[in-house]
């Protein structure tokens, strides 16, 4: 149990980091941001702000103990935020060390999700 409370915690906090930090330029509108998204991937600059809001809310909701349903949708967001930027980089012929990079989170997200349904099956036993 210590040890799994653990590889959850450490991998959570890493990816609740990195989702959380990267929703920051998305909220404030940076050029970065702008021209990554707006101008590169064609998508519309009032989709930024939203995702950003959205990648913050989520991170949140990961690291919140207790919600189960909550977490879950905020786990389903950030898989959902995560293929479809590795899917857009993909589509504009980013080198495959950009996938690669997003391939490393795709992984700490699967470990972190599986680990939360670990906390949760011993929050019910116990």
């Amino acid at each position: 149990m210590k040890s799994t409370k653990i590889i959850y915690w450490i991998f959570t906090c890493i990816l609740a980091g990195f989702i959380g930090f990267s929703s920051i330029p998305d909220i404030l509108c940076t050029p970065d941001a702008v021209r990554i998204v707006c101008t590169q991937l064609h998508y519309p600059e009032y989709f930024l702000r939203f995702i950003g809001i959205a990648k913050l809310l989520g991170a949140i909701a990961i690291l919140i103990p207790g919600f189960p349903r909550i977490k879950e949708w905020a786990y389903a967001g950030i898989a959902y935020d995560l293929l479809a930027a590795t899917y857009s980089m993909n589509a504009i012929g980013a080198p495959v060390s950009g996938l690669l990079f997003m391939a490393g989170f795709l992984a700490l997200f699967a470990v972190s999700y599986i680990y939360s349904h670990k906390m949760q099956q011993f929050a019910k036993t116990a």
